[in-house]
């Protein structure tokens, strides 16, 4: 699985107008992305190495300080546009296999003690965010 992890300080996702998931203050917004051989297992270490991740201020991380995590499914983070002038996005799992992925995700951090906010699968989604730093990071689990 990829991401890409923003430390910000408040976002929020909007489909159709209407807001599905936000957070205030300081935490992380994540964009995700699965791919076709990631697992549970996959999904799991993800979901840990977020919560435990020491990127917010004074080095905490999450779990220190019971910040929010917003996660929006995101499958162009396996989009490939090394030839030509349009991406393929061959290495990106199907529907079927990452949406239940990204929900593991979810719900491994909120079994670990997080308050989760979420985007909608597949839908046309508005994300906005304050960057705070900025800081932006990518992980691959």
């Amino acid at each position: 699985m990829r991401a890409v992890v923003q430390r910000v300080d408040g976002a929020a996702v909007t489909v159709d107008g209407e807001t599905v998931g936000e957070i205030v203050g300081q935490g992380l917004c994540v964009l995700v992305g699965a791919t076709h051989e990631d697992t549970e297992e996959t999904a799991d270490r993800l979901a840990r190495k977020l919560w435990t991740l020491r990127v917010l201020d004074g080095e905490k991380s999450c779990s220190d300080v019971g910040a929010p995590l917003l996660i929006v499914s995101q499958f162009t983070l396996y989009g490939d546009a090394r030839k030509g002038r349009r991406p393929t996005w061959n290495a990106a799992a199907p529907g079927g296999i990452a949406e239940p992925l990204v929900e593991t995700v979810c719900a491994r951090l909120r079994a670990l003690g997080a308050h989760v906010e979420t985007g909608r699968f597949g839908a046309d989604m508005r994300v906005s965010l304050t960057n705070d730093g900025p800081f932006t990071i990518l992980l691959d689990v």
